[in-house]
């Protein structure tokens, strides 16, 4: 063990890393920074700019092509032999550079997922950022947090602490502030809590005693999963067809290369050069590269649509999903709860601009103070940076007792906490235990039918009675009558304990309900729509009652002639739950576990589902969801680390927006991949067309070894990049979810390709052969031919996803240069290297008919596509 603090007393650690229990100044974190670094685990595996530039002539194709041009040097093919050393440096420059985006990508996707940690600093409560948590920093740590530092624990409440990513220990372990002398394991250290593990309940404060590489986490080398590392289904996909393609390349490279010697036309270093360039060119080796920049830039672009991506093979999963689990508060709603309505004294107050008002007059009475203080003392609100922190619900009670004059930090100092036992979403309550003088209380507060099933009696008209059965009736009255009008209602209690007492929940005395409002988003209901229309169902799950569940459902649009509650669910079987999913779109009272019943019994039926979720409960549901959203804002760190996105804003309408931009990145992948391999798959066609016709009558070779690699270069290059950037489709809303196991190229896309590079190669061919009077211009303009209709190909593509030519200014960039590239090396001294000529305008009109007849071939094809696929 590299420390020993868990035998020292609190004030021993405090003194020896100079602290106090107000925490550090700023000034002393930044020189503390500055010592000690930042406070994360360091990346051992991460790539250098060198290795990235040397991994572009990995490839045993390119380094073949190298020693060829080297062969080529020697044996006098001066010319041939620099130009193809220069183009392939050149591919290898353009390589780097897109490796180099992906990588600086995904570390600002890094650096945007960063966690947070509350400290306290000058006294005061803070959020930061856990890397700049420094030795010495007093962290507060609450139910949901993950541990972002080791610290000795100076302060604890029921601190429960799950420590398996240490232990291997599946049970949490109880933390205490004590000092323990003897020497212990890991395990057995509960003063001290470790980085990277999750706080399951309870709170506490721990004073940090290792950042970064000095935790036990860096310690032990559990280095932090990096995103970039899992290979996503599409580029598994890509490198099994990349394998195929290879192959096949490889033995028509091989074929060619036959055919060209028994031809005699060339010599062995050019027929040599020319198959191994066509390889080169053909297998399309930077899609995998260019796939990851595609997730990489648009998880960028979900991040500036407040979804930040935890994995980038989920931007993949995003255009599969059918379902959306979602909850209600915050995410439907706007997550900003006030007290509209009270229940006390057996009537109804109103409370309204600052008032609480009976019958439209003024009212005020012991019962309802007392309610406004069990409301602000059972509560873990928090006065931050000028402003209430904390859960919205607990905020809404804060401000309604401050409408009374009772301020939360007051009724602190006159009652000062014991004990507090922690809400759970399985109890559906939180009391705590106050002394105030010499008497000490329990307060409660929580879902009214689990607050009522603990009392026994009523404060009413200024008595405390027995709680009659029609009493209980009249509340329950109440709490429905609330519970319609949207208002999420909770029941509060109180007791004076006496001194031998044990149980803090039990023998209560009812006081009243508080109901708050949480309004609907304004754009909940229209993004609602839209995922309807998207062929996505949206089910609202909620701990609310079933009948506020059923009034903000109706007002968002989500269908709700019926809703289940938890209970309901208990008592069902798998089979009877599968079918109960495909009816019902509201569920209510619904515990962790229910919902991870629901979510189980829609993957069962065959659903591709995304889930939300905010608590520590919510992580097995949102780790078994095909994408796990958490919520940034009110979301436990369990919760973000167990997702796949986290919605900086809590919005549903973030989530719709996401699913938006998955099904864009799909479809730009799809039309990169379209264009690269269908423009791959003419050139080989038309190389090996030319071999096998040289066999009957004198055709010569139709492309260079160095014309071959600069189509590649133009081509394979910018273009295909910038359709990494195309903008949705109009219509990309308004189409059912893919299938799920439908991959980047499925039947329809195989058939396209096939056929396209079969019509190109024929009409190039064709082209070919009417200019071979003039063997070095019919050989430019087949040459500049395929660097146009590979070109024009690109928009095609686009036409079918209704994307106009215009609406990606950097596609339009790349195009124009790759054309003013091509025509440099035909009208410049250049054109000497390349061994082209300059065309004359009967040339570009015999071009411009051959594109024409590829765009009608094109256009034919799309619509018998359309009926016989």
């Amino acid at each position: 063990m590299h420390h020993q603090f868990y035998k020292l007393s609190i004030e021993a650690v405090l003194s020896i890393f100079r602290s106090s229990e107000k925490g550090l100044s700023d000034k002393e974190v930044e020189r503390r920074l500055r010592k000690y670094g930042k406070n994360e685990i360091k990346r051992e595996r991460k790539i250098g700019v060198v290795k990235i530039f040397a991994n572009q002539f990995k490839s045993v194709l390119i380094l073949v092509l190298i020693v060829a041009s080297l062969l080529a040097l020697a044996l006098g093919h001066t010319i041939d032999g620099i130009l193809i050393i220069a183009i392939v440096i050149a591919n290898a420059i353009f390589g780097f550079l897109q490796d180099y985006k992906a990588e600086k990508s995904i570390e600002a996707l890094r650096k945007l997922a960063s966690p947070k940690a509350k400290v306290l600093r000058n006294g005061e409560y803070k959020v930061v950022d856990a890397g700049e948590i420094v030795p010495g920093d007093i962290v507060i740590l609450e139910m949901g947090d993950v541990v972002p530092a080791d610290c000795r624990v100076i302060e604890s409440e029921n601190l429960m602490v799950d420590e398996s990513a240490l232990t291997g220990e599946s049970e949490a372990v109880e933390k205490i502030s004590h000092v323990i002398a003897k020497t212990v394991s890991l395990a057995d250290m509960k003063n001290m809590v470790f980085m990277g593990t999750n706080v399951v309940s309870g709170r506490g404060k721990g004073v940090v005693i290792a950042t970064g590489m000095q935790t036990e986490m860096g310690r032990i080398a559990k280095t932090l999963e990096s995103i970039e590392e899992e290979k996503t289904p599409f580029q598994k996909e890509l490198d099994s067809m990349g394998k195929k393609i290879g192959v096949a390349v490889v033995f028509i490279a091989l074929l060619i290369f036959v055919l060209q010697l028994l031809a005699s036309k060339l010599s062995l270093v050019d027929t040599f050069l020319i198959s191994v360039s066509l390889a080169v060119a053909a297998i399309p080796e930077g899609l995998p590269a260019v796939v990851t920049i595609s997730l990489a830039m648009g998880a960028k672009a979900m991040a500036r649509r407040n979804a930040l991506l935890r994995a980038l093979p989920v931007a993949e999963s995003l255009g599969s999903v059918d379902v959306i689990c979602t909850d209600k508060t915050g995410t439907l709603t706007e997550n900003r709860m006030s007290v509209k309505r009270i229940w006390v004294d057996d009537k109804f107050i109103e409370v309204r601009d600052g008032k609480f008002l009976f019958n439209g007059k003024q009212f005020y009475s012991k019962e309802l103070e007392m309610l406004l203080k069990i409301g602000a003392l059972c509560n873990n609100v928090k006065h931050m940076e000028g402003k209430y922190m904390g859960d919205p619900t607990e905020v809404a009670l804060v401000i309604s007792a401050e409408k009374a004059n009772l301020r939360k930090e007051e009724l602190e100092k006159r009652y000062t906490r014991l004990k507090e036992i922690p809400f759970s979403s399985e109890r559906k309550m939180m009391t705590t235990v106050n002394r105030c003088g010499n008497k000490t209380f329990a307060f409660s507060k929580g879902a009214v039918e689990v607050i009522l099933k603990k009392c026994e009696k009523i404060l009413i008209n200024g008595k405390i009675v027995t709680l009659s059965k029609d009493m209980k009736t009249r509340i329950i009255k109440a709490n429905d009558s609330m519970a319609k009008e949207a208002l999420r209602v909770l029941g509060m209690a109180y007791k004076e304990v006496k001194s031998k007492e044990n149980s803090y929940e039990s023998n209560l005395i009812f006081v009243g309900m508080q109901g708050m409002i949480d309004p609907p988003r304004k754009e909940v209901k229209a993004a609602i729509e839209d995922c309807k229309n998207a062929g996505i169902r949206v089910i609202m799950i909620t701990g609310d009652n079933k009948n506020t569940a059923m009034a903000i459902a109706r007002e968002i649009g989500i269908n709700c002639k019926d809703a289940i509650v938890g209970m309901e669910i208990e008592n069902m079987n798998k089979e009877e739950l599968r079918d109960i999913v495909e009816k019902v779109d509201v569920f209510a009272r619904v515990d962790p576990i229910h919902k991870y019943r629901i979510l189980n019994a829609l993957k069962e039926n065959g659903h591709i589902v995304a889930m939300t979720g905010d608590g520590v409960n919510d992580a097995p549901a949102l780790k078994m969801a095909d994408v796990g959203v958490a919520m940034g804002i009110r979301g436990t760190d369990i919760a973000k680390q167990a997702s796949d996105i986290v919605l900086l804003d809590d919005n549903f309408k973030t989530i719709r927006d996401a699913v938006e931009e998955g099904r864009r990145i799909f479809d730009n992948i799809r039309k990169f991949v379209n264009y690269l391999l269908s423009s791959n798959v003419g050139e080989v066609l038309v190389l090996l067309f030319a071999s096998l016709l040289s066999r009957f009558r004198d055709i010569p070779i139709p492309l260079t070894a160095v014309q071959l690699l600069w189509i590649n270069l133009l081509t394979d290059g910018l273009p295909a990049l910038a359709l990494g950037v195309d903008p949705a489709s109009k219509n990309i809303m308004k189409r059912p979810p893919r299938k799920k196991n439908e991959g980047v190229i499925d039947r329809a896309m195989l058939f396209t390709i096939g056929y396209i590079g079969l019509s190109m190669s024929i009409i190039l061919m064709f082209l070919f052969c009417t200019s071979l009077s003039d063997e070095v211009r019919g050989r430019t303009m087949i040459f500049t031919a395929i660097v146009v209709f590979e070109l024009v190909r690109v928009q095609i593509i686009r036409s079918e996803y209704k994307n106009s030519i215009l609406s990606n200014k950097y596609l339009v960039l790349a195009l124009i240069l790759s054309l003013l590239l091509q025509l440099l090396v035909i009208y410049t001294p250049l054109n000497i290297l390349f061994k082209t000529t300059p065309l004359l305008l009967e040339d570009w009109i015999k071009i411009f008919i051959a594109l024409v007849a590829f765009i009608i071939a094109s256009a034919l094809f799309i619509i018998i596509r359309k009926r016989l696929l």
